[in-house]
């Protein structure tokens, strides 16, 4: 197994011990100092999955990931959805591919909005046009979400399995969590903005903890690598702040979560049954919120305008009402119901293996596309006694 991956993530996944290869296509920011806080502008968002993601990062990496797959020769490459050149790349080369699905509700990528420049880059590849935008759902769907989470409105395919995400953080700079255990027994509040947001969240962090310290509350902070706890100033002795603590320790000692709305964050809170109150910023994390509000799992709150008092009143709510939590321990026995890695790798192995077995360039029609996605489900196909190792290219 190899990974195909922007600078920003080498490190992390050499750490890891696996191989890893400079694919390009930066999309984290890149930043020493804070900013100010911008107001939730989805319309601009819109413009950069058009301009940034099919556009100026889909066609770098497209380039630099064929150029991979023709060197190293993957059986199969594995993608989140909106990695849109390395979809392009792989159906470039003929190697099935997986897509992992990022925006949980289902509602960010819309056809208007990157067929023209998809097309452009299908073309530069010698591909034909993609009006129905198949590339998206050709083989096989991984979602690290709970279905009951996806947005009805924008149904996953056929070919697209659930499966449980497990989290991989790695060690925080205070990982020793033990002492958790042994503190008052007050509800204990988890605020974090999660890993990429925290310098462009302007004041965000002292407005928000200037609420939650009042409260008859124990209070976590995370404030990211990037940024020194001492920012905050001096806090009571109800309020811990840190860097990073892996999400996976803390979460299931707390009774809220106070994110921005990421994927993971949300997730993570809903795997372990902890209600939230959002503060969406950016990308895809107003749209999470609205599915939580939906689902009677948070309360949402103005990040941009929300005042200490504003976000005293939505914790107070929050854990006065068992409904909350009740709703994200449903969400949480769902997460919990669902197959494993060991899963994906079972649905990996098959479609790569169906797709060398059939000789790629000659296979059959029935092993083309969706169908060889949709032929994972049937225990009792041909490829059954075909071997079970696959050569993985991970693209991130």
């Amino acid at each position: 197994m190899a990974f195909g991956a922007q600078p920003g993530v080498l490190t992390t996944v050499e750490q890891t011990g696996f191989i890893a290869f400079d694919t390009g296509g930066r999309t984290l920011l890149v930043a020493s100092e804070r900013t100010p806080l911008l107001e939730v502008d989805m319309a601009r968002e819109a413009r950069a999955v058009r301009d940034g993601y099919a556009g100026r990062t889909a066609r770098e990496r497209a380039a630099n990931v064929r150029r991979l797959c023709e060197a190293w020769h993957p059986d199969i490459l594995v993608c989140d959805e909106m990695d849109f050149g390395a979809l392009v790349a792989a159906e470039a080369v003929g190697i099935p591919y997986a897509s992992v699905v990022c925006i949980g509700t289902g509602s960010f990528v819309w056809p208007e909005l990157v067929q023209e420049p998809l097309d452009d880059l299908r073309a530069e590849h010698g591909l034909p046009p993609d009006p129905a935008l198949s590339m998206l759902r050709r083989y096989l769907i991984l979602s690290p979400f709970p279905p009951s989470f996806r947005n009805p409105a924008n149904p996953l395919p056929r070919n697209a399995h659930a499966i449980r995400a497990v989290t991989a953080d790695g060690a925080g700079d205070d990982a020793d969590v033990s002492w958790l255990s042994s503190r008052a027994s007050r509800p204990l509040v988890y605020f974090t903005l999660g890993t990429i947001f925290n310098l462009e969240s302007g004041d965000l962090f002292e407005r928000t903890l200037a609420g939650l310290r009042e409260l008859p509350v124990d209070v976590i902070v995370t404030v990211g690598r990037e940024l020194n706890p001492e920012v905050l100033g001096p806090q009571p002795s109800n309020v811990h702040v840190r860097k990073y603590i892996p999400q996976s320790l803390l979460l299931p000692h707390c009774n809220l979560c106070v994110p921005h709305g990421g994927s993971g964050s949300v997730v993570g809170a809903l795997a372990h049954g902890v209600p939230m109150v959002l503060l969406p910023i950016g990308a895809d994390q107003p749209l999470n919120a609205a599915r939580c509000v939906e689902l009677q799992v948070a309360r949402v709150l103005n990040a941009l305008e929300a005042t200490p008092q504003d976000v005293q009143c939505a914790v107070t709510a929050v854990l006065a009402d068992a409904a909350y939590t009740q709703n994200a321990k449903r969400l949480e026995a769902e997460i919990a119901a669902l197959p494993g890695p060991e899963y994906c790798v079972r649905l990996l192995e098959r479609i790569a293996a169906s797709i060398s077995f059939t000789n790629r360039s000659n296979r059959p029609s029935y092993l083309n596309g969706s169908d060889a996605a949709l032929a994972v489900r049937d225990e009792h196909r041909l490829v059954r006694g075909l071997p079970s190792s696959a050569n993985f290219l991970m693209s991130s």
